[in-house]
């Protein structure tokens, strides 16, 4: 057939119907997805979790300028999420129309998509719960006599019909994941999924203080906020004890708006939590402003400590792109340099404003002011013998500052030290010597004939280098507490009870509202080794004993990185997590100072660890120690 007649053809099969077009029915595999299989999609996108769908109906709520907003969630969010407000509520068009994909009220053309700065605006979050729930709605405008009642179940809608409502929005998501079985498998223990709720809730209570917020779980009211400012609703959030931890910031300029508060220096943790970004209003994570923050606080705080911020930047929409994700929690900024500049420079700013940043102290020290150079009088004497001296006439004669003869200036430092012999020596301790030249203390030791004590050479403060039979064996000092803090604690373990070791003063342990429950899982396992940990009430702990052996004063840095390292565990590991936790545990028992510059810590350290079952290996499977033969030491002086 000829090319002409076969295009004549083909372009004939098109126009034909499809259950005409006989020609090309076995090779057709492209077909269009039906509505319901495309919401599910959607849905694993935009519904991730249920914090995902927490924080969508809050975004929600907030754009329909509710100044009231429960929420109310049930095991973890699986059996229930609702969240009920007191917003505009919405017609019986467009509550039907809301579960439709991709209808909005907040664009009407391409040019709006660039001056957003609503929560919700792509229109797919209603949509794709629907297809992956059951869903019930409640809604009525003020001018309405009536609202309308709304049933829908995997994206088919059951009823709708009028019903008395309060003025506003009542959401119910019920049985999340029901009919995709596989999503709901995956999801993690309640635990972590409720944590992951409380992130949400708390971002969208602090970016919007003036709206007063309920959140209940599992019929328990957790959170009460009334409509407050900001710092308020910070203390009202994470504890009273931050009313005197934040420093204000506040920074107008033509291209940024920066206002909020930033931690203290003192205030710093190793962990991260306490980090919050908002952009007009919704919250972002952003690695690069993070590095900008964190460096306005260089030679503030230590190595690895974090930062606490809470800090609102006000941009004109036109310059930032918030579309790049379907959370809408990353973004790209038109001028990153900029944004950077300005954020560290407002940082650096309210700090120094508040006498935080280091300043130049030329005041001497009060030690300075006691020593006898100062308080005595210069006696005639003294004064001769220095206006005589080298340096003296170098820098007083005319251009001898500036030409000092290298062979002469040689013998006339000796006159320098001459002087300096005046000052009393100060006599160090055999303890001191060996802690500054223990090769000398070793040799002499074993050149008197002192072989019969065990000679132990500590390495740079990390290592202990002893003689065997064999050779030489080095002991790494860090990873040897590790084993050994393990096996104590791990014994413990068995045991069951554990005595704890009461502190003196009882601590008031504050976490984070997400962190919450996290710790109270975990509580079990670490009464076990020995820790006494009671629940006093909203995000509170009480720690009224530790366990023996513990440096008292090291409990709220021992639990900040517990909970951290908890965080970062699979279900499984959180689960059965003695292995785990009693590791953590370990490695920050070792961290501890020890004087292994004192012998018998030196030794003690070597029987303990040779006492142990496993003394070869760390807890995280790293080696101990090492021999060094003989015939290898004899070889490097070959």
């Amino acid at each position: 057939m000829p090319y002409a007649c076969k295009l004549h053809v083909l372009c004939f099969q098109f126009c034909l119907p499809s259950s005409l077009n006989i020609f090309c029915r076995v090779s057709d595999i492209i077909n269009l997805l039906s509505d319901h299989i495309a919401n599910q999609i959607a849905a694993g996108e935009v519904i991730q979790r249920p914090s995902s769908a927490v924080k969508e109906l809050l975004e929600n709520a907030v754009d329909a300028g509710a100044t009231e907003i429960q929420l109310v969630i049930k095991d973890a969010g699986k059996e229930l999420i609702q969240v009920i407000d007191n917003g505009k509520g919405m017609s019986p068009t467009d509550a039907r129309m809301s579960f439709e994909r991709h209808a909005t009220s907040k664009i009407q053309k391409i040019e709006d998509l660039f001056t957003i700065r609503t929560m919700g605006f792509r229109g797919e979050a209603l949509a794709s719960m629907a297809a992956v729930a059951q869903m019930e709605m409640k809604s009525r405008r003020v001018e309405d006599e009536v609202g309308t009642h709304i049933i829908i179940e995997g994206s088919e809608v059951i009823s709708q019909e009028p019903c008395a409502a309060a003025i506003g929005t009542n959401i119910q998501l019920k049985n999340l994941f029901f009919n995709v079985p596989a999503r709901r498998n995956f999801l993690k223990s309640n635990t972590s999924e409720l944590r992951n709720i409380v992130d949400e809730f708390t971002r969208i209570a602090l970016a919007y203080p003036a709206i007063a917020f309920r959140y209940f779980n599992n019929g328990t009211e957790q959170y009460h906020l009334p409509i407050a400012s900001l710092k308020a609703r910070i203390i009202a959030l994470f504890g009273n004890s931050y009313d005197k931890k934040l420093v204000p910031v506040s920074e107008q300029t033509d291209f940024l708006t920066i206002h909020g508060f930033v931690g203290k220096p003192d205030a710093a943790t190793k962990t991260r939590g306490m980090q919050y970004f908002f952009l007009n209003n919704r919250f972002i994570r952003s690695n690069y402003l993070h590095h900008a923050l964190v460096q306005a606080y260089d030679g503030l705080i230590p190595k690895e400590h974090f930062p606490s911020y809470f800090l609102f930047l006000e941009l004109d929409p036109a310059k930032v792109d918030v579309n790049v994700h379907p959370t809408k929690q990353e973004v790209k900024f038109e001028d990153d340099q900029l944004m950077y500049a300005y954020l560290n420079a407002s940082v650096k700013h309210a700090l120094a404003r508040n006498n935080i940043a280091p300043s130049l102290d030329f005041s001497l020290s009060p030690d300075i002011q006691q020593l006898p150079s100062v308080q005595l009088p210069q006696s005639s004497k003294d004064m001769d013998r220095v206006a005589s001296g080298y340096l003296s006439n170098s820098f007083s004669q005319k251009n001898q500052a500036h030409f000092i003869d290298k062979k002469d200036g040689l013998i006339r430092w000796k006159e320098v030290y001459e002087i300096a012999g005046s000052i009393p020596e100060k006599h160090l301790t055999q303890a001191e010597i060996q802690a500054h030249n223990p090769s000398q203390t070793v040799q002499k030791s074993a050149l008197s004939g002192g072989a019969a004590k065990q000679n132990i050479l500590l390495v740079q403060g990390t290592m202990l280098v002893t003689t065997v039979k064999s050779g030489l064996m080095y002991i790494h000092i860090r990873r040897a507490q590790e084993r050994i803090w393990y096996e104590r604690l791990m014994s413990q373990w068995e045991d069951g009870k554990t005595a704890s070791q009461r502190v003196l003063f009882p601590l008031n342990y504050e976490v984070m509202p997400q962190d919450e429950a996290l710790l109270l899982s975990l509580l079990p396992d670490m009464s076990r080794i020995g820790f006494d940990i009671s629940h006093f009430g909203k995000n509170t702990f009480v720690v009224q004993g530790i366990p023996s052996g513990m440096t008292a004063g090291e409990e709220k840095n021992i639990l900040d990185e517990l909970l951290e390292h908890s965080k970062n565990e699979s279900n499984k590991a959180l689960e059965v997590n003695a292995h785990s936790l009693l590791v953590k545990i370990a490695q920050r028992m070792a961290s501890l100072q020890t004087d292994y510059s004192q012998a018998e810590n030196q030794q003690a350290l070597i029987d303990e660890l040779f006492a142990c079952s496993q003394p070869e290996f760390s807890p995280k499977g790293k080696k101990i120690f090492g021999v060094m033969p003989k015939d290898d030491l004899d070889a490097l002086l070959a």
